[in-house]
């Protein structure tokens, strides 16, 4: 296979591996700001540190992917695969950026339930592009896709049952605006993991 004439002295794999790591680490840092209520502007700088090393590992891979003429797959898959990596973490820090800016205090239950879909999720695509290094194990890339894939409709059936609570019971207008932009974005954020999915599986059925 085209791994085995992958150069020695550098390897892909060992970027998208750190990269959906940082990606992991967001998720479950979310989800213990949101869980304790605590999203203020020291929780925001953390969420962006982590956004930061993200970037760093994203802004790396495609600079080697310039200066690389063997790749372990497609280019044009690895560019979808790092940027799509990198948008997981950029979504959970514009939710943290919303709710400092909106002054969102306090534990709300459905944000915290979608956050532990969404952690749940990016450790399933930590699964699905950790499984890559060793194409052996593709079966279980493919159940780590399918489980994202589950996750997403999930996502979407909690987004319209929180809407439809929220427009039935809050009458503060404001405050209806601001909670229907972050379940959205918190479910966008599902739809992003399943964009990775994808492109993982588009992988897979080329490399089979």
């Amino acid at each position: 296979m085209i791994f085995n004439f992958f150069p020695k002295d550098f390897n892909f794999f060992d970027l998208f591996e750190e990269q959906v790591g940082y990606a992991v680490h967001a998720s479950h840092s979310f989800r213990e700001l949101v869980s304790r209520g605590t999203v203020n502007e020291a929780s925001l700088e953390k969420i962006h540190a982590i956004e930061h090393q993200a970037d760093d590992v994203a802004h790396r891979a495609i600079d080697q992917l310039n200066r690389t003429f063997i790749t372990p797959f497609d280019r044009e898959d690895i560019h979808t695969l790092v940027t799509e990596m990198d948008d997981i973490v950029d979504m959970i820090n514009t939710i943290v950026n919303r709710m400092v800016v909106y002054k969102i205090v306090g534990i709300n239950k459905n944000l915290v339930e979608f956050s532990s879909v969404i952690e749940e999720s990016v450790l399933a695509v930590e699964r699905a592009v950790k499984g890559m290094r060793n194409m052996k194990h593709c079966a279980a890339v493919s159940d780590a896709c399918v489980e994202v894939n589950r996750l997403e409709n999930v996502g979407d059936s909690m987004r319209d049952k929180v809407l439809a609570e929220l427009f039935e019971t809050e009458k503060n207008p404001i405050e209806v605006i601001k909670w229907k932009e972050i379940y959205e974005d918190a479910e966008t954020l599902l739809d992003i993991c399943e964009d990775v999915a994808h492109v993982v599986e588009s992988i897979l059925v080329k490399q089979a």
